[in-house]
């Protein structure tokens, strides 16, 4: 197994050794028993577990197993697979759902990359064939001009580091919620509900292409549920919230995505 991180303390190369990787001023870290190496130095958390809590990852997991989902992975996965690149690097991947559809469709080498100790726990325990780690996508564990192929699924977008990252006409894929992504569970909490507005371009890249595509969906009340806690607002969501969907039960729901392509300028 060949992995290229840089030492996230010193940034110098890491080297693996049998169940660790190294660095030349002797930091090491060593691989969980599911896989994954943990490069999120201490000093650099910003609270005792960042990222999704684990609560909030079962609750996606199981949505997605639902299929719901399925044709945004889809096309995620026939973007990327059009693509010539040995790198890829997929930033807040959570627990792997999109990046191991992508390494299915591709030789290239999948990094995936989460704040979330429990959502990378569960990526690396059930995709062998993706190299997963917990660090920041803020300052992620890759030397300069690393990746021929960046992919961001509703994570935010780092200009800066995108740019370090990417290698010269390397390619970023970003997924991000169309104009009316789940609008109809948002009209709970919201008088009036505005359209989503499509992502602006990072800082050092130029938009090639933009798909946008939707579905409409029922979800079971318990799906409803689990898609609420995957999503941003789900702390807005008060106990008058929740009774009004339990009495409701079954809902229609738009599910809707931009995917945008841009280019390293």
């Amino acid at each position: 197994m060949s992995l290229e991180y840089q030492c996230p303390l010193c940034s110098k190369s890491l080297s693996h050794s049998l169940n660790s990787l190294r660095c030349e001023n002797n930091h090491s870290f060593d691989f969980a028993k599911e896989g994954y190496v943990n490069l999120l130095p201490v000093q650099n958390k910003n609270s005792k577990q960042p990222g999704d809590s684990l609560e909030m990852v079962q609750a996606r997991r199981t949505f997605l197993e639902q299929g719901y989902y399925a044709f945004l992975q889809q096309a995620l996965s026939d973007i990327v697979s059009r693509l010539q690149g040995n790198n890829i690097i997929d930033l807040g991947c959570g627990e792997g759902f999109y990046t191991h559809a992508i390494a299915d469709n591709t030789q290239a080498n999948i990094y995936g990359v989460d704040i979330s100790k429990s959502a990378i726990k569960y990526a690396a325990k059930r995709y062998a064939h993706c190299h997963f780690s917990v660090a920041s996508i803020s300052q992620a564990p890759f030397k300069k001009e690393f990746a021929d192929i960046l992919i961001s699924v509703f994570a935010p977008l780092f200009s800066k580091e995108l740019d370090r990252l990417a290698k010269p006409n390397a390619t970023l894929v970003v997924a991000s919620p169309g104009p009316w992504h789940l609008k109809e569970l948002k009209a709970y909490i919201y008088q009036t509900v505005n359209e989503h507005t499509k992502v602006d371009v990072p800082e050092g890249f130029t938009e090639t292409h933009q798909d946008l595509i939707t579905e409409q969906v029922t979800l079971s009340i318990n799906d409803v549920k689990n898609l609420i806690m995957m999503t941003p607002f789900a702390w807005k969501f008060r106990p008058e919230h929740w009774q009004a969907l339990e009495e409701k039960g079954d809902h229609l729901v738009t599910l809707s995505f931009y995917i945008t392509q841009f280019k390293k300028a």
